[in-house]
């Protein structure tokens, strides 16, 4: 039978490992881990985010159902809390330098689109009053909305 290597293996080739291991040396992103190296994470993440995974449980169960296939990849399956406490630990700044990195070497056009891009810093939760009761719903007891700051560039801002 003739091996065809998937959509995900070819991502991987665009990946710069040696940048990579790199940053992570770097930001010492492997320093005192013991189950979940950040290369597992990132393919983790990955597969995710190609799969359109919508949770952390998701990205289990496709890593899951193709557990045999992992170890061409290095790793295993990944349990969902191993991935949120890699998460919440390994700096994010490694993935925003990576980013940088790829970025930089990318296309001009890529660049121009990656230009117009908003980037999402952070999300705050905002409470309202109860004068918003017809048109937000509560949560947990709280009536709230979500407030996206947002950095773009400053030749994509609009002008008034």
């Amino acid at each position: 039978m003739r091996h065809h290597n998937s959509v995900f293996h070819g991502l991987q080739k665009h990946i710069p490992w040696a940048v990579f291991e790199r940053l992570v040396d770097k930001h010492r992103a492997d320093h005192r881990v013991r189950r979940l190296d950040t290369k597992s994470q990132f393919l983790a993440l990955l597969f995710g985010q190609l799969a359109g995974a919508a949770s952390l449980r998701d990205i289990e169960a496709g890593l899951m159902s193709q557990s045999a296939r992992l170890y061409h990849l290095g790793m295993g399956c990944v349990a969902r809390s191993t991935l949120a406490d890699a998460n919440a630990r390994r700096p994010a700044a490694l993935y925003g330098e990576l980013f940088a990195h790829m970025a930089a070497q990318a296309s001009r056009r890529t660049r121009r689109h990656l230009k117009d891009a908003v980037r999402i810093l952070d999300a705050t939760r905002v409470q309202m009053s109860s004068l918003s009761r017809g048109w937000l719903e509560t949560q947990n007891g709280r009536r709230a909305i979500k407030l996206h700051k947002s950095s773009m560039p400053p030749e994509c801002r609009c002008r008034r």
